[in-house]
């Protein structure tokens, strides 16, 4: 791992943006309760509050005013060996909060208006500093266990929308999506060698990060028979002018000033889903999805330092910017739902979900792994109003990286080698109303 790697630290920060999104890493990898419980397959069904997610175009099906409440808890569990510099991290066991809020009100038989506010993300991790004591400092240097190892991420979307019937059969849905970002990081800043043997202990660094992005999504939805439905649905790529500060409490040791204001940008992938949805018999529906994610937008990152001084050192080493050379990955799912009574159905979901994030950029802040995810839920409808559970358990296959390659090849500079085994639980439980 090379040292000094303050632009480590940034990679982790929009690794996690992008995390938020759609796909991978400690994710919930969707919203609303009923949705979630069958697998997220539902881009084919799309029929409640949590449509202007899947499809927009579900929200004309809305004959009523229509409110729905979502929130969602996920639980990570990631451990984290490197045998040769004696380390075994686990890390704490927390919850990572976040949801939904959507209201619908149709304006006549054909449009409906909808606005919605949701976080697609509450994710992070934290680690014990004391686990990292031994890669936190210098060689030859007393292991420091009181660097902060941690991360944090809020991202909330304001999402007006407009769903139009085309025809009894087909339906088209449109969103404007405004996101707003928060980032907190801190890490090992890592060491300077100036000389042969002098090192500059870099200590510890801290992150923060704001952001805007503008966005929009288009949906359709075609219901040629009550026993078939099939959707499809687009979101664009949105740019983020992200902003903030940069904090090394040993840079001043280089005769830097502790802090710098740091700017860049990133593409938010597009992401495009086709689904359906078939109905064998009334109380049962059974979906099927294919969602794709365009990864291959977080290729290179270039950064800018708003201190001059700052900028010439990152800049002179060649740390201002970084390769990702992430993939764009597809995701199977599938999901059923049948219902035992008119107000109390049963649901079940699974998921294959390949990580875009090659070995060569893999670090303890972006617990990044293959997952098999499995799904499970009930809803109950009383007097209009509807309940909705869901639990979801991605089964991470764990990853290995080498020591020897992030020494002897340039391109795995920014990789943290060692075993990573990550498992993530999340729990959903939403409410809605039509009137």
């Amino acid at each position: 791992m090379k040292k000094g790697k303050l632009l480590l630290a940034i990679v982790t920060v929009l690794a996690f943006l992008s995390s938020m999104a759609l796909a991978n890493g400690m994710n919930l990898n969707g919203l609303g309760a009923r949705a979630v419980a069958m697998g997220g397959a539902f881009v084919g069904l799309a029929d409640d509050f949590s449509t202007v997610y899947w499809n927009p175009a579900g929200a004309a099906q809305f004959g009523k005013k229509y409110f729905g409440f979502s929130g969602f808890a996920i639980q990570p569990s990631m451990n984290y060996k490197l045998d040769l510099a004696m380390v075994d991290a686990k890390a704490p066991s927390k919850f990572y909060l976040g949801g939904m809020a959507a209201y619908y009100h149709p304006i006549s038989d054909k449009l409906v208006a909808g606005i919605s506010v949701y976080s697609p993300s509450g994710l992070g991790i934290k680690w014990d500093g004391a686990d990292f004591a031994n890669i936190s400092g210098p060689p030859n240097f007393a292991p420091n266990p009181n660097i902060k190892w941690e991360s944090l991420v809020f991202m909330v979307t304001a999402a007006p929308s407009l769903a139009f019937k085309i025809s009894d059969q087909v339906s088209l849905g449109v969103v404007l999506n405004v996101s707003y970002t928060n980032v907190d990081l801190a890490m090992y800043a890592g060491s300077v060698e100036p000389f042969p043997g002098v090192y500059f202990d870099m200590k510890q660094q801290d992150i923060n990060l704001t952001g805007w992005g503008i966005g929009a999504t288009i949906g359709i939805l075609a219901k040629p028979s009550d026993m078939f439905s099939i959707g499809a649905t687009f979101r664009t790529p949105v740019k983020f002018n992200l902003s903030g500060d940069a904090k090394i409490t040993g840079i001043p040791q280089l005769g830097l000033n502790e802090t710098s204001g740091i700017e860049t940008e990133i593409t938010w992938p597009l992401w495009a889903a086709v689904g359906i949805a078939f109905r064998p018999f009334e109380q049962f529906v059974i979906t099927v999805d294919a969602q794709y994610t365009d990864w291959n937008t977080m290729d290179v990152l270039e950064l800018s330092f708003i201190d001059p001084g700052w900028d010439a050192m990152m800049s002179l080493s060649g740390e201002n910017e970084m390769d990702f050379h992430w993939e764009g990955e597809f995701q199977i799912r599938v999901g059923a739902e049948y219902l035992v009574t008119d107000n109390f159905a049963l649901r079940a979901g699974y998921y294959y979900d390949p990580t875009p994030t090659p070995d060569s950029t893999l670090n303890v802040l972006l617990p990044s792994a293959t997952f098999n995810s499995i799904s499970a839920g009930f809803g109950y409808s009383p007097n209009g109003i509807e309940i909705d559970f869901a639990v979801e358990y991605l089964m991470g296959k764990d990853r290995e990286i080498p020591y020897q390659n992030t020494i002897m090849d340039p391109e795995w500079e920014s990789a943290m080698p060692g075993l990573y085994e990550l498992d993530v639980l999340t729990f959903e439980f939403s409410i809605g109303y039509r009137w």
